[in-house]
Protein backbone atom coordinates (compact mmCIF):
# COMPACT_ATOMS: atom_id res chain seq x y z
CA UNK A 1 0.00 0.00 0.00
CA UNK A 2 1.44 3.27 -0.65
CA UNK A 3 1.42 6.18 1.69
CA UNK A 4 0.23 10.11 0.32
CA UNK A 5 0.80 13.00 3.09
CA UNK A 6 -0.87 16.35 2.21
CA UNK A 7 1.24 18.40 4.14
CA UNK A 8 -0.01 22.45 4.76
CA UNK A 9 2.46 24.70 6.42
CA UNK A 10 1.57 28.04 7.60
CA UNK A 11 4.18 30.34 9.11
CA UNK A 12 4.05 31.12 12.42
CA UNK A 13 3.35 34.62 13.22
CA UNK A 14 4.20 37.17 16.31
CA UNK A 15 1.79 37.06 18.63
CA UNK A 16 0.70 38.60 22.18
CA UNK A 17 3.10 37.25 25.42
CA UNK A 18 2.22 33.16 25.90
CA UNK A 19 3.84 31.26 28.90
CA UNK A 20 6.40 29.94 28.03
CA UNK A 21 5.22 26.20 27.99
CA UNK A 22 2.52 26.95 26.09
CA UNK A 23 5.56 28.58 23.12
CA UNK A 24 7.38 25.10 23.76
CA UNK A 25 4.30 23.29 22.76
CA UNK A 26 3.27 25.37 20.07
CA UNK A 27 6.70 25.31 18.21
CA UNK A 28 5.93 21.42 18.16
CA UNK A 29 9.41 21.51 20.39
CA UNK A 30 7.84 19.64 23.30
CA UNK A 31 4.30 18.79 25.44
CA UNK A 32 3.83 21.78 28.38
CA UNK A 33 4.61 19.24 31.03
CA UNK A 34 7.92 18.46 29.17
CA UNK A 35 8.10 22.12 28.83
CA UNK A 36 7.92 22.53 32.87
CA UNK A 37 10.24 19.69 33.53
CA UNK A 38 13.04 21.58 31.72
CA UNK A 39 11.98 24.94 33.15
CA UNK A 40 12.60 23.42 36.95
CA UNK A 41 15.78 21.95 35.90
CA UNK A 42 16.67 25.68 34.83
CA UNK A 43 17.65 24.19 30.92
CA UNK A 44 15.49 27.42 29.58
CA UNK A 45 16.63 31.19 29.45
CA UNK A 46 14.67 33.65 28.10
CA UNK A 47 16.80 36.45 26.52
CA UNK A 48 19.71 35.06 28.39
CA UNK A 49 17.28 35.09 31.83
CA UNK A 50 17.01 31.52 33.27
CA UNK A 51 12.88 31.05 32.58
CA UNK A 52 10.87 30.64 35.83
CA UNK A 53 7.49 28.32 35.88
CA UNK A 54 5.13 30.83 34.44
CA UNK A 55 7.35 33.08 32.64
CA UNK A 56 6.23 34.55 29.35
CA UNK A 57 7.61 35.29 26.45
CA UNK A 58 6.72 36.32 22.41
CA UNK A 59 7.98 34.70 19.06
CA UNK A 60 10.33 37.68 18.96
CA UNK A 61 12.39 36.25 22.63
CA UNK A 62 15.43 34.56 22.06
CA UNK A 63 14.73 31.41 23.79
CA UNK A 64 17.20 28.50 24.23
CA UNK A 65 17.17 25.31 25.55
CA UNK A 66 20.67 23.42 26.85
CA UNK A 67 22.08 26.77 25.05
CA UNK A 68 20.95 26.32 21.89
CA UNK A 69 18.12 28.98 20.17
CA UNK A 70 14.85 27.31 20.10
CA UNK A 71 13.09 29.66 17.58
CA UNK A 72 9.39 30.19 16.57
CA UNK A 73 10.49 32.82 13.99
CA UNK A 74 12.52 30.13 12.04
CA UNK A 75 9.87 27.03 12.91
CA UNK A 76 6.46 26.36 10.79
CA UNK A 77 3.33 24.96 12.23
CA UNK A 78 3.15 21.56 10.11
CA UNK A 79 -0.46 19.90 9.35
CA UNK A 80 -0.85 16.64 7.69
CA UNK A 81 -3.73 15.18 6.23
CA UNK A 82 -3.28 11.45 5.94
CA UNK A 83 -4.61 8.56 4.81
CA UNK A 84 -4.19 6.16 7.51
CA UNK A 85 -4.21 2.35 6.53
CA UNK A 86 -5.55 -0.65 8.54
CA UNK A 87 -2.90 -1.91 10.86
CA UNK A 88 -1.20 1.78 11.98
CA UNK A 89 -1.36 2.56 15.43
CA UNK A 90 -2.27 6.26 16.34
CA UNK A 91 0.41 6.25 19.22
CA UNK A 92 3.67 8.52 19.12
CA UNK A 93 5.17 5.65 21.30
CA UNK A 94 7.75 4.43 19.12
CA UNK A 95 8.31 1.20 21.11
CA UNK A 96 4.70 0.42 19.21
CA UNK A 97 5.25 -1.44 16.14
CA UNK A 98 3.55 0.30 13.56
CA UNK A 99 3.05 3.42 15.20
CA UNK A 100 1.59 6.47 13.13
CA UNK A 101 4.57 8.26 13.41
CA UNK A 102 7.39 6.15 12.42
CA UNK A 103 5.14 5.23 9.57
CA UNK A 104 4.97 8.49 8.38
CA UNK A 105 8.46 9.16 9.04
CA UNK A 106 8.28 12.96 9.05
CA UNK A 107 11.79 14.61 9.42
CA UNK A 108 9.87 16.98 12.67
CA UNK A 109 8.07 15.76 16.26
CA UNK A 110 4.62 15.51 15.24
CA UNK A 111 1.54 14.09 16.80
CA UNK A 112 -1.63 12.92 15.89
CA UNK A 113 -5.32 14.56 16.23
CA UNK A 114 -7.44 12.09 17.82
CA UNK A 115 -6.97 8.93 17.30
CA UNK A 116 -8.86 5.80 14.83
CA UNK A 117 -8.23 2.25 16.15
CA UNK A 118 -5.80 -0.29 14.90
CA UNK A 119 -8.11 -1.80 12.69
CA UNK A 120 -9.30 1.17 11.40
CA UNK A 121 -8.44 3.29 8.11
CA UNK A 122 -9.78 7.06 6.56
CA UNK A 123 -8.91 10.82 7.57
CA UNK A 124 -6.80 11.81 10.56
CA UNK A 125 -4.75 14.98 10.97
CA UNK A 126 -1.51 15.51 12.70
CA UNK A 127 0.64 18.67 13.60
CA UNK A 128 3.67 20.10 15.29
CA UNK A 129 1.17 22.80 16.78
CA UNK A 130 0.17 21.55 20.50
CA UNK A 131 -2.38 24.27 20.94
CA UNK A 132 -4.58 23.24 17.98
CA UNK A 133 -4.87 19.48 18.62
CA UNK A 134 -6.38 21.26 22.40
CA UNK A 135 -8.84 23.27 20.60
CA UNK A 136 -9.95 20.78 18.18
CA UNK A 137 -10.26 17.50 21.04
CA UNK A 138 -11.46 19.85 23.99
CA UNK A 139 -14.63 18.12 24.67
CA UNK A 140 -16.30 21.73 25.63
CA UNK A 141 -15.86 23.14 22.02
CA UNK A 142 -18.33 20.84 20.60
CA UNK A 143 -16.83 20.11 17.33
CA UNK A 144 -18.91 17.66 15.15
CA UNK A 145 -17.08 14.54 14.54
CA UNK A 146 -18.58 12.25 11.64
CA UNK A 147 -17.97 8.88 10.88
CA UNK A 148 -18.82 5.63 7.77
CA UNK A 149 -18.91 2.43 9.79
CA UNK A 150 -19.49 -1.08 8.46
CA UNK A 151 -20.19 -3.70 10.18
CA UNK A 152 -20.19 -7.59 9.99
CA UNK A 153 -23.97 -7.85 11.03
CA UNK A 154 -27.11 -6.75 9.81
CA UNK A 155 -28.12 -3.53 10.87
CA UNK A 156 -31.52 -3.81 12.32
CA UNK A 157 -33.42 -0.71 14.10
CA UNK A 158 -32.69 -1.85 17.27
CA UNK A 159 -28.92 -1.71 16.53
CA UNK A 160 -29.30 2.03 15.36
CA UNK A 161 -31.15 2.99 18.50
CA UNK A 162 -28.59 0.92 20.37
CA UNK A 163 -25.49 3.22 18.92
CA UNK A 164 -27.61 6.58 18.82
CA UNK A 165 -27.88 5.51 22.60
CA UNK A 166 -23.65 6.01 22.99
CA UNK A 167 -21.11 3.05 23.31
CA UNK A 168 -19.50 1.92 26.05
CA UNK A 169 -15.37 2.43 25.33
CA UNK A 170 -12.69 2.14 27.55
CA UNK A 171 -14.99 2.03 30.82
CA UNK A 172 -17.11 4.88 30.02
CA UNK A 173 -20.50 5.52 27.48
CA UNK A 174 -20.04 8.07 24.97
CA UNK A 175 -22.19 10.90 23.92
CA UNK A 176 -25.43 10.20 22.42
CA UNK A 177 -25.32 10.66 18.63
CA UNK A 178 -27.20 10.95 15.00
CA UNK A 179 -26.71 7.84 13.26
CA UNK A 180 -28.34 6.65 9.84
CA UNK A 181 -28.11 3.49 7.53
CA UNK A 182 -26.46 4.40 4.67
CA UNK A 183 -26.68 0.41 2.98
CA UNK A 184 -27.02 -2.99 3.95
Amino acid sequence: MSKVVCNFVANMEDKDLVRINKYFSEIGYCSRREADRFIEQKRVTINGVVADIGSKVSFKDDIRFDGTLVSGKENKLVYIAFNKPRGIVCTTDTNENNNIVDYINYPERIFHIGRLDKDSQGLILLTNHGDIVNKILRAGNNHEKEYLVEVKNPITKSFIQKMGNGVPILGTVTNKCFVEQVDK
